[in-house]
Parts: structure tokens; C-alpha cells; sequence
């Protein structure tokens, strides 16, 4: 679509993007923004904006300290090709929150250039964001492309977790064409703290090679940011012990500690990053895990 240049002057990129998706009807468009404030005691969500099929769910208060949780809605279900789903969430000083999904994201067939899933999350002073989507499904032939970027405030704390299945094990469809980009940025007051960046072609050697996924489809990335206890990893491999058929690690850097699993089945990674969770919970904010009601439906 073409927008005369005097026309695109009084519009914003936002109203300049969604012009163009409007004439492209087989794409979405979908946005979502959240702020969230402290106020009586408990986390709100004070206000939010939306475009196109992202939504959210009442929130619940299920914790004493008020925290905030949220379910992200995607109703369309998946992602097609030249689809776009952009996410921003904003917490003001000592807010709580705790975001998460009530199924898989899928990234389909792409027959029409790249699917971008983009996060962006600024969590101001003493506040908590702790963000713990379902997993990530690429299918054959996806051409996806996810981010996920957060800036902390000096003593904010972030905790996010990622699980990405390559193809679909249980009926024997691998990833063997297409491509999957992802990229996570975190940093505490302008200076990178976590980055990491992974690109991977449909088919690839790395699939099966024993220093990368060693035929695994499966794989997920946990990291906490914040105040970090001091034996915070060997806790974790305290609480993990036997991690079963997968392979789960974790490591404690300077400013955070990060777990990793490599196995045959998300359902796997997510228990034993449950745990991991509740265990950093507990020995750095001193309260243990409220797992999400929607987790056990």
C-alpha cells in the first residue's frame, strides 16, 4: 500500500502500519499494551490498549502481596505468514505482575513472508515483572521471527521463560524447511546485563549435532534478573535433582541466573523449570511460586 507523503506526515508509524495491514487482509496486525500501578495495596492494570486480536482476561489477585496476574489472549490461535503481534507492558515503581498465555503460540507455514512475535517490557524501581508464556510451536515451513526485549530500572527484577518445539514430534513432522530467528535483550539502566541470539534454517546440521540440539525438538530458556542470592544456582540444582530424559543446566552470572533444558517434550522442560522458578522465588523475593490457575486446566 502506498500512503501519499503528505498524509503519512500526520500519522504515526502505529497508524502508518495498520493502514497497510488494513489492505492486506489475509495479515493481522495485532497489538497489545499494558501499564501497570500499585493502588490499594494490590497491583492494577490501569490502563490498556489494543489493535486487532490480542487481548486480555480480568486480572487476578491470587497473592497476598497483591501481585497482578494476566492472561495474554491471541484468539486466532497461530501465527501466519506476514503476521505481526507486537506486545508492550509498562510497570511503574514496586508494581507486580505476572503475565502468561492459556496455550501455545504456533508459527505456521509461512507463504507470505516472515511472522515477527516483538516483546517489550520496562519494569520501573522495586517492581517485579515475571512474564511465563506457554511454549512456542514452529511448524514446517514457518518463517518466524520472535524478540523479546526488556529495560530494567537499577533494582527491578525480571523473570521470563521461553520453550520453543521444533516441528511437531507427536505426529513425526519435523522442522525441515523454513526459518526460525530469535532474540532476547536485557538490560538494567541502559547497559546489557543478558543478549542472546539464536538462528536457525529448517533442516539444518545443528538439528542433530551433539554441541547444539542433538536431535532434540524440544528446548527452553529461563532467566531471572534482580537480586540474586548468593548460592541461588546451587539451590536450584538442589531442588531439580534428576532432571529425567532431558537436559537441564543452570548457570548464576553476575546479575542473573539462567536454566536451560534440551529434551524430548515441553511438558518436561516446564516442570523443571516450575521448580527452578519456585526455588528463586523463594531464596531471592522470599515468597514461593503462585502458579497460574490456567497452568491446570
Amino acid at each position: 500500500m502506498s500512503i501519499p507523503p503528505a498524509e503519512a506526515a500526520r500519522l504515526s508509524a502505529s497508524q502508518i502500519a495498520r493502514a497497510r495491514y488494513e489492505a492486506q487482509p489475509s495479515h493481522w496486525l495485532a497489538e497489545l499494551e499494558l501499564w501497570f500501578a500499585p493502588s490499594a495495596g494490590k497491583t492494577r492494570l490501569i490502563r490498556r490498549r489494543h489493535c486487532g486480536p490480542l487481548v486480555v482476561q480480568r486480572p487476578f489477585h491470587p497473592e497476598k502481596d497483591g501481585t497482578c496476574h494476566v492472561y495474554l489472549l491471541h484468539p486466532p490461535g497461530g501465527v501466519a505468514g506476514g503476521d505481526q503481534l507486537n506486545l508492550s507492558f509498562h510497570l511503574a515503581a514496586e508494581a507486580r505482575a505476572l503475565m502468561t498465555t492459556p496455550g501455545a503460540t504456533k508459527f505456521y507455514r509461512s507463504e507470505h513472508g516472515a511472522s515477527t512475535q516483538s516483546t517489550r517490557i520496562d519494569i520501573g524501581p522495586e517492581a517485579v515483572c515475571e512474564y511465563l508464556p506457554q511454549e512456542t510451536i514452529v511448524f514446517d515451513g514457518a518463517d518466524a521471527e520472535i524478540e523479546v526485549k526488556v529495560s530494567l530500572a537499577s533494582n527491578a527484577t525480571y523473570v521470563g521463560w521461553d520453550f520453543v518445539c521444533l516441528g511437531r514430534p507427536a505426529a513425526h513432522e519435523r522442522f525441515e524447511t523454513g526459518r526460525l530467528s530469535q532474540r532476547i535483550e536485557i538490560a538494567r539502566e541502559g547497559k546489557p546485563i543478558w543478549f542472546e541470539r539464536m538462528a536457525l534454517a529448517g533442516g539444518s546440521p545443528l538439528a542433530q549435532a551433539a554441541f547444539a540440539l542433538a536431535g532434540q525438538p524440544t528446548w527452553g530458556t529461563m532467566v531471572y534478573a534482580g537480586a540474586i542470592a548468593e548460592d541461588a544456582a546451587e539451590r536450584v540444582r538442589a531442588a531439580i535433582g534428576d532432571s529425567g530424559e532431558g537436559a537441564f543446566s543452570v548457570s548464576q552470572l553476575e546479575q542473573a541466573v539462567v536454566c536451560r533444558y534440551l529434551g524430548p517434550r515441553v511438558a518436561d522442560g516446564k516442570s523443571l523449570f516450575a521448580r527452578a522458578w519456585d526455588t528463586l522465588r523463594t531464596s531471592c523475593q522470599g515468597k514461593a511460586a503462585s502458579a497460574p490457575r490456567i497452568w491446570a486446566t
